[in-house]
């Protein structure tokens, strides 16, 4: 019995011994070949995937279905800094536009022929307030405004200059205007 002659490492060689090898005659009649001739074949099989990166020898391309790109996550369109700052923002202004009007009718905004109502009843700080003259709450009528920081005495004696009639003086200092105001009771 003979044995067959040995595989070629090569499977794309046919007919061919492999280097250094005697040919010999098979035992065998040679077999019908094809009607076609053989196609040429790459070396390696096509495979899918991207084309190799240059700098990567020796690693295939790594075949299959490239990985989806990731979805963005939504964007939050409010953060929590950004709602606590404009939640300062409002209470900043509203404590703005609160001090500007209770402000508006404070003493410093008086003027001769206003009305005043005292908020308190404490002699130091008498917290009076410009109101209407038609109000219930009127109590005082402004007499005169006298710009500049004065003593009791000398406030009297301003007061006795510029209204003979007046019965109260109030002064307010250090607020960046010195003021005082000459007052008496208002009547009906």
């Amino acid at each position: 019995m003979t044995t067959p002659p040995p595989q070629s490492p090569n499977p794309y060689a046919q007919g061919q011994q492999p280097y250094g090898q005697p040919q010999a005659q098979a035992p065998y009649p040679p077999q019908a070949q094809a009607p076609y001739p053989p196609q040429p074949q790459a070396p390696y099989p096509p495979q899918g995937g991207y084309p190799q990166q240059p700098g990567q020898p020796g690693f295939p391309p790594q075949g299959g279905v490239p990985f989806a790109p990731v979805p963005q996550q939504p964007r939050r369109r409010f953060s929590f800094k950004m709602i606590r700052l404009v939640v300062i923002i409002v209470i900043a202004a509203g404590a703005a536009i609160f001090s500007y009007i209770s402000s508006q009718d404070d003493a410093d905004t008086a003027k001769v022929g206003d009305c005043m109502h005292r908020g308190s009843i404490s002699d130091t700080n008498p917290d009076l307030e410009v109101v209407k003259c038609s109000d219930s709450k009127a109590q005082y009528t402004v007499l005169a405004k006298i710009s500049g920081n004065y003593a009791e005495a000398e406030a009297n004696t301003k007061c006795t200059a510029a209204a003979k009639d007046f019965q109260y003086t109030y002064t307010e200092s250090g607020d960046g205007s010195d003021f005082l105001l000459c007052l008496k009771d208002y009547s009906k």
